[in-house]
């Protein structure tokens, strides 16, 4: 019977371990009731892995009691006694109650060796992290795994890798956390179901950390899924958690109800202090919704968490009350941040001064705390090269430019207000790419996913499995073969004027700023700068539905109601214009002009507006890159052409525009494949595509154009060696730009810009195939004859009597 027993035992420990807890209780019971009642150790462990299956599947008290009565059993043995001891830690870790847990783990390490020790530095490891002292996490890891790995257990020693991720994770090294995660998760996924959500639920904080929450919450809403059906409770509870601390970017009133949800889930499981976390997101919620509780039920939180060992979840806490209070119009006492605090709570404690100082009319010492976190943030960024990274790291700084925004309105300094729009746009303009090496499975992932492109329906495309594989990879493999690049200084507003006066007083900078409640424009000539406060309101009213109106216009063009569309679209034109340039057009003369603008205004066809009407001007992602990249001088002599399938005009396009060039070559049918387009974009100085282009609002990157072979992904962009000077988009849809994080806007232009293409000509909207041919054929007449990109694009749409909505960005002129 004994044998009988310790062979169920076994199963049920066996049926634990693989998260099948149903079949874990059914054996481990039989084996409690065949087990020898004088064999006290095989009932203490039995007793033991009962205990993990009842903390796993919502008992946690019960599952301590079972603990505590088996380690008081008389003739348990001293190893026994240290496996229990090293489950009560466990308890104790998902509890909360981080002093019982280290002085159980540590009792049961001094007491075992092999495999069973470094199960218990992995979970020692966890407290360590909890605390986030993150040098004795890391040297618990890596014992756990040297050991795992000189036993051949190759699961665990995969998982203790993957919670190194983690623990880079919490250190701010978002990369790192990647690399090693995706390192881990073969292995781990191999082994079930549940134990690939659970290593899902932790990349999904690094996927959110870098502002890419959308992916996050849709990961986050399957391990939920994955965890309830395999009646995990706790780990339910905990991806919740983490769904509302991402929703909470975005959607507080829905990240309000998923942590008051998880908050309910913990308190049932005895699990207060990720109880308490979950209220701390609640509160936070509330607050941006509008309707945030006093200052003491933040405090209240906040000394919870800290009794609970979590002091930083405790500080950002306080500071969440006091931002509260501040909006209320009431006083707060300062809280002190550690300088070696996670960047998160710095940024936040850099925001809660700058609205403190803000809300005193200190408006110069607003400005300075503002742009202290901005430094900081900054300087995290500055470790990454990839463009979705950090465009999506943004997002930590969005409060903070935001109230250094408002604080420069306050002072209508035009060099205050300009140096300002500059900090905004350089969170994610500051940083050059670094070519990633080339690798095979890279380039084989791209080629698989450009025949699913073709295959699938936009909504498959999002939510097919292969799909989501795919591209977790490539922006993976991009985030971590990328590395850092060039920082690009700003420039002070001095240093454009002087600029500006090197053009013999022909150019005008626009520097449009957009506060969350204001909207400005700084106007800078080569001998003064005005700062000119807009109708903010009359703009969003004019924009509200004006993509809608370019479409229809752009689709109906003969027939009753052609001209009916054409005066709508002319009358929100108008007003639009004057909203924008009206109250700056007699500064502007008839110079040419640089333009600026905050994401909010990504959309504005500006080339359409009665005041641009054949006056050159380019959209510059900052006036600082527009200085530095039109230093060197432009000579445009190599044009390539590609035409795209299923475009009725695109081969007569393209074979128009380059019989204006001596040197150039033409891609058509079959040879427009993505290998010959990125050869051809690697060789000349300006390339010009007519094809079908798709935008992609999840994740711009993915965007790209219809090639015969597949489509022509924004990744692909980053893989060619050398760019062109000047890429010409005749696609519809491409120019268009994703707004991120308030200030931000992404899309292929930008991947062009940040690949080191100095000048980009797209459409944010639908262009008839009969227009864009026409006014581009035009354009590239200038352009051989040694234009500027924004000088022969304005000449082409005077020639032409063309008005469309191409516009140049980067370095038009």
């Amino acid at each position: 019977m004994g044998n009988s027993a310790r062979e169920l035992y076994e199963r049920g420990r066996a049926a634990s371990n693989a998260q099948r807890y149903s079949e874990a209780r059914r054996l481990l019971g039989r084996a409690a009731a065949a087990a020898a009642p004088d064999d006290a150790d095989l009932h203490a462990r039995i007793a033991g892995t009962t205990a993990y299956v009842m903390a796993q599947t919502g008992e946690p008290a019960r599952a301590e009691a079972i603990c505590r009565e088996a380690l008081d059993r008389e003739g348990v043995g001293e190893e026994t006694r240290a496996i229990l001891a090293g489950q009560l830690g466990v308890l104790f870790t998902r509890a909360g109650r981080l002093g019982e847990a280290e002085d159980m783990l540590t009792r049961a390490i001094d007491h075992l060796d092999g495999t069973a020790q470094a199960n218990c530095l992995l979970n020692r490891s966890l407290v360590h992290m909890h605390r986030r002292a993150f040098d004795a996490c890391t040297a618990d890891l890596e014992r756990a795994v040297t050991i795992y790995e000189a036993a051949g257990e190759r699961e665990a020693a995969a998982e203790a890798r993957h919670n190194l991720g983690y623990t880079a994770l919490l250190r701010g090294d978002l990369v790192e956390a990647l690399d090693l995660m995706a390192q881990s998760r073969p292995v781990i996924a191999a082994g079930s179901p549940v134990n690939a959500a659970m290593s899902d639920l932790d990349r999904a904080e690094v996927l959110r950390d870098a502002g890419l929450v959308d992916e996050a919450e849709r990961l986050l809403e399957d391990v939920a899924v994955t965890f309830g059906s395999a009646r995990m409770r706790q780990a339910r509870a905990e991806a919740e958690f983490h769904l509302a601390r991402s929703l909470l970017q975005h959607d507080p009133q829905r990240a309000r109800q998923v942590a008051k949800t998880a908050a309910a889930r913990f308190r049932r499981l005895g699990a207060d202090s990720w109880a308490a976390r979950s209220e701390a997101i609640r509160l936070d919620a509330e607050m941006d919704a509008g309707t945030a509780p006093p200052e003491a039920v933040f405090a209240a939180t906040a000394a919870e968490l800290d009794r609970a060992g979590f002091p930083s979840e405790a500080t950002a806490v306080r500071l969440s009350g006091a931002l509260a209070a501040i909006r209320r119009g009431g006083q707060s006492r300062p809280i002190r941040v550690p300088p070696h605090a996670p960047t998160p709570l710095r940024l936040r404690a850099a925001e809660v001064r700058a609205v403190r100082a803000l809300s005193r009319s200190r408006l110069a010492e607003s400005r300075r705390h503002a742009a202290d976190g901005l430094d900081l943030l900054s300087q995290w960024q500055r470790s990454f090269g990839a463009l979705d990274l950090q465009a999506s790291l943004a997002m930590h700084g969005t409060n903070l430019v935001f109230a250094g925004l408002s604080a420069a309105a306050e002072s209508r300094d035009p060099e205050t207000l300009f140096d300002w729009s500059e900090r905004a746009r350089h969170l994610s303009q500051q940083v050059a790419p670094v070519r990633p090496p080339h690798d095979g499975r890279h380039a084989a992932d791209l080629g698989e996913l450009r025949m699913l492109r073709t295959e699938l329906s936009g909504q498959e495309w999002t939510t097919h499995p292969r799909v989501r594989l795919l591209r977790d990879r490539v922006r993976e493999h991009q985030w971590t073969a990328t590395g850092a690049g060039d920082n690009r200084p700003r420039i002070t507003l001095d240093r454009l004027r002087e600029e500006l006066t090197g053009d013999d007083d022909t150019t005008a900078a626009l520097s449009y700023v957009y506060t969350g409640d204001r909207m400005l424009c700084v106007i800078t000539t080569s001998d003064s700068s005005t700062a000119v406060t807009l109708d903010h309101a009359e703009i969003f009213r004019a924009t509200d539905g004006l993509r809608a109106d370019l479409d229809v216009s752009a689709s109906i063009r003969s027939g009753p109601m052609a001209a009916v569309v054409a005066r709508a679209l002319d009358e929100r034109l108008r007003r639009l214009d004057e909203a924008l340039l009206t109250p700056v057009r007699d500064r502007l003369g008839d110079r040419r002009a640089v333009l600026t603008v905050p994401g909010i205004l990504a959309g504005i066809p500006w080339a359409m507006l009665p005041t641009m009407t054949g006056r050159p001007f380019t959209l510059a992602t900052s006036m600082s890159r527009w200085v530095q990249d039109r230093r060197t001088g432009r000579s445009l002599q190599r044009a390539g052409f590609a035409a795209g399938p299923r475009v009725p005009r695109a081969a007569d396009e393209v074979r128009t525009a380059a019989s204006v060039w001596e040197r150039a070559v033409v891609l058509t049918a079959d040879e427009v494949r993505v290998d010959a387009v990125t050869a051809l974009a690697a060789d000349v100085d300006v390339l010009h595509i007519a094809a079908h282009g798709r935008h992609a609002a999840d994740n711009p990157l993915f965007a790209g154009f219809e090639l015969a072979d597949g489509t022509l992904f924004g990744y692909d962009v980053d893989l060619i060696p050398r760019v062109p000077d000047t890429v010409v988009l005749s696609a519809c849809e491409l120019g268009r730009s994703s707004v991120r994080w308030g200030e931000e806007a992404l899309g292929m232009t930008r991947v062009w810009l940040h690949a080191g293409a100095r000048s980009v000509i797209a459409a944010p909207s639908v262009v008839p195939d009969d227009v864009a041919s026409e006014l581009l054929s035009a354009l590239h007449t200038g352009l051989s004859s040694g234009r500027s990109p924004a000088e022969a694009l304005a000449t082409a749409s005077v020639q032409t009597g063309l008005r469309a909505p191409f516009q140049c960005h980067g370095a038009g002129f």
